[in-house]
């Protein structure tokens, strides 16, 4: 399986601007720019799509591993928030709110960590990987 996201930028580095596009249309020609990386411009930005993808990974993983030990999740919720430091990527941090019946916070924790160690994102990152849970 192969999936394509793409970007066209114009211009130079602080005054330029371009767009970014998801093979499957869902985002297309959304605009990112030197304030909407570095600043706080309106747009996109590289970190915060990885951070939606990391997130979406790891909620998914999780949900996969809940339900090959018999549990059924109502509500996985996933924020990374991504930390670009020195020009590098140097941790996505997770931030987990479950909702899932039956199980006991140990075993969601187990669980949890587990996904965050093998979502295919995770192994993607060379940063550091934390996690915050909760358990409802």
């Amino acid at each position: 399986m192969k999936r394509k996201g793409s970007a066209i930028w114009n211009g130079n580095l602080k005054q330029g601007n371009g767009t970014v596009s998801l093979e499957s249309g869902v985002l297309e020609n959304a605009q990112y720019s030197f304030k909407s990386r570095f600043e706080s411009g309106k747009g996109t930005n590289p970190e915060e799509l990885v951070g939606a993808a990391h997130a979406g990974c790891f909620s998914m993983q999780l949900s996969a591993f809940l339900s090959e030990e018999g549990f059924e999740p109502d509500k996985i919720e996933t924020t990374s928030e991504i930390t670009l430091e020195e020009g590098e990527i140097k941790r996505s941090h997770l931030i987990l709110t479950g909702t899932v019946p039956g199980i006991d916070k140990e075993k969601f924790e187990e669980l949890a960590n587990k996904a965050k160690e093998k979502c295919p994102m995770s192994k993607l990152l060379k940063a550091e990987i934390t996690l915050e849970y909760d358990l409802k």
